[in-house]
């Protein structure tokens, strides 16, 4: 029943924020009109800007615009493949990951024989300990994971603040946690407050303001945010934590990038008490570092 309330819950959640995603995107769709209409006002200039900037003929412009509309009609067919097998694939993970994770927590008896077989006599007293430092570890990465929103979420919000957006924050704090579904999440969020820009504001920096603010943060988020707070969460290093991710998202993707943190966190722990790996311990503790040596 434990198991069966917790993943119930998660799925909910993970409902409501698809829900909302797609409230978004329809809100989207329901001003394309005015944003094409309002693009299309700004063409000429833009012509004009780009001519006068960097010497692109209006002629060569509109060749250009041709030829990548083009491109698009003739891969239309091949990207329509992509997309039906990334949904296909990830609505398969999306009914058996739960299948997993209640799998996982049912044997979670079994998983602790299999490691008490294994382990040394030495240590085996020690093994609970260390199980129960990793379940704490995770709640911690989970904690970290929040806050990391919550400070994305006020950056955002500062940036469309600065440059006058409607809902600023509002904005800022949904395109923060919309970061939770990868990839789609950001850019759909994203398009409510650029539509706005476009819509409100009278100039097309605007918009480029918008979608500059959250390259920035995201940028921010991924390289600095991120590590200093899940590391501080978790009592390891900045420097593990930003390799944990590079090395996470190239091996696995997504899933790595989310899943090789908490790992590392659990080979700290383990670490600590096995006297064979303190020189692992010595680059993943927060505590070590530069000493002025």
């Amino acid at each position: 029943m434990a198991i069966g309330v917790v993943i119930l819950v998660v799925i909910i959640l993970f409902c409501l924020l698809l829900a909302l995603l797609g409230y978004e995107l329809n809100i989207f769709l329901r001003d394309m009109p005015r944003i094409t209409d309002k693009i299309g006002r700004y063409s000429p200039e833009i012509q004009i800007w780009l001519e006068k900037t960097f010497g692109i003929e209006a002629n060569t412009q509109s060749a250009w615009i041709n030829k990548v509309m083009l491109d698009i009609q003739n891969g239309f067919s091949g990207s329509l493949k992509l997309v039906f097998n990334a949904t296909v694939s990830t609505l398969f993970m999306l009914v058996m990951i739960p299948v997993f994770a209640s799998l996982f927590l049912y044997h979670r008896g079994t998983f602790v024989k299999f490691l008490e077989s294994l382990v040394n006599e030495s240590y085996r007293e020690k093994l609970p300990v260390l199980l129960h430092r990793s379940i704490v570890t995770y709640s911690k990465f989970v904690k970290g994971t929040f806050f990391v929103y919550i400070l994305v979420g006020i950056l955002n919000s500062v940036g469309l603040l600065v440059l006058g957006i409607e809902h600023a924050v509002l904005f800022g704090m949904l395109t923060a946690f919309m970061t939770i579904i990868p990839y789609v999440g950001i850019i759909i969020s994203a398009l409510l407050p650029l539509t706005v820009a476009l819509v409100t504001k009278d100039s097309l920096w605007y918009p480029v303001g918008v979608i500059l603010i959250f390259t920035f943060v995201q940028y921010l988020e991924a390289n600095v945010i991120f590590p200093k707070v899940v590391g501080v969460q978790l009592n390891l290093s900045t420097w593990s934590t930003l390799v944990a991710i590079t090395a996470g998202t190239i091996l696995w993707g997504v899933a790595g990038m989310i899943l090789f943190i908490p790992m590392l966190a659990i080979l700290k722990i383990i670490s600590d008490e096995v006297a064979g790996l303190k020189s692992i311990n010595i680059l993943l503790n927060r505590q070590e570092g530069y000493n002025g040596g």
